[in-house]
């Protein structure tokens, strides 16, 4: 796949991400997507569990905002780097939020198929997102990561 039709997709996906758009966002995605959040120890795969993933993910920081500031590609592969805007909310992560907004440096890998997005992984500090947002990250790794044993 060509690298600057690589950027035109992720670029179109980080707009709709930090539109929380979801539908937007999936018109990008091939039907075999899978997205992968070591962070937060998740994987989606297929259309179903990417809405899931994404409204899950919006509900918990309805503030995300990316902006990509730097991209390396192949033939194959794009990753990208770029700044994380995000404010924790709600009980999903087993902590009180403080409503302080964190930046983050993020880095995201992409693979494609049929022209579309067939897999983003997607990472970020967790540690620097709780110290960030005032909440313990022992916490949150325990809420995570036990949630994600059962």
């Amino acid at each position: 796949m060509d690298p600057d039709r690589m950027v035109e997709l992720a670029e179109a996906l980080a707009a709709a991400k930090s539109r929380r758009d979801v539908p937007a966002a999936m018109a990008l995605l091939h039907p075999e997507m899978v997205l992968e959040s070591p962070a937060l120890g998740t994987t989606a795969r297929g259309p179903a569990e990417n809405v899931t993933a994404l409204r899950r993910f919006f509900a918990s920081f309805p503030d995300y905002d990316v902006a990509l500031q730097g991209h390396a590609a192949n033939r194959d592969a794009l990753v990208c780097w770029g700044t994380a805007r995000m404010t924790l909310t709600g009980t999903r992560f087993g902590v009180e939020p403080s409503g302080r907004r964190a930046e983050l440096p993020v880095f995201i890998r992409f693979a494609f198929k049929d022209d579309l997005i067939a897999g983003e992984y997607f990472f970020f500090d967790l540690a620097e997102l709780c110290a960030q947002s005032g909440v313990s990250a022992d916490a949150v790794r325990r809420r995570l990561f036990r949630d994600r044993e059962r």
